[in-house]
């Protein structure tokens, strides 16, 4: 090839380059939106919670007297809540395990040990056993109460929720756990 086709080669490249910048520039005037006056929604932060991570431990709350609440608490209630435990685990005796493991007769049952379930090593550090203080506390917050556990629920806020699900979880046993005694 002689430098003639080496010119016609590097003219068509650079014309090619130069069109697609063309209508690149285009399509931008043609299709910019104007930035919105104001924000669609705004995400109201408590200033106490502006520079803690997603990871931070929860707030330290004051538990309630279980011996008092658990008694009166709507299991009807806390059976709706269990709709949303039940997307990842069976509550059925002899149910499978899921994403989860069984929770049946998860109240005083030692934590990590339904048999057939791969636990997280952050979840099979501890065996305590599931009492109602431990439940309370995991359902509000699962992944800053037990950090690396595979559990990827968001949690309960609500205390009121979280006293209903536990009375309702106590009944999912052969025999349900004991009511606290009162202090």
């Amino acid at each position: 090839m002689d430098s003639w086709e080496w010119n016609k080669i590097a003219g068509a490249v650079l014309g090619t380059v130069l069109f697609v910048l063309v209508i690149n520039l285009v399509a931008q005037a043609i299709y910019t939106s104007p930035e919105p006056s104001k924000p669609g929604y705004v995400v109201e932060v408590p200033e106490e919670a502006q520079g803690q991570t997603a990871a931070a431990a929860p707030q330290a709350e004051a538990l309630p007297d279980f011996a008092v609440l658990l008694p009166k608490a709507d299991v009807g209630h806390g059976k709706e809540i269990s709709a949303r435990c039940e997307q990842c685990h069976d509550l059925s005796k002899g149910g499978p395990n899921k994403i989860g493991p069984n929770l049946w007769g998860v109240v005083e049952r030692a934590r990590a040990s339904h048999p057939g379930f791969s636990y997280s090593s952050a979840m099979a550090a501890n065996h305590d056993p599931w009492d109602y203080e431990k439940l309370f506390v995991f359902l509000k917050a699962p992944q800053a109460t037990v950090p690396g556990t595979k559990m990827s629920f968001a949690g309960l806020r609500s205390a009121q929720d979280r006293i209903d699900l536990l009375a309702f979880l106590r009944m999912q046993a052969d025999s349900p756990a004991p009511f606290p005694e009162k202090k």
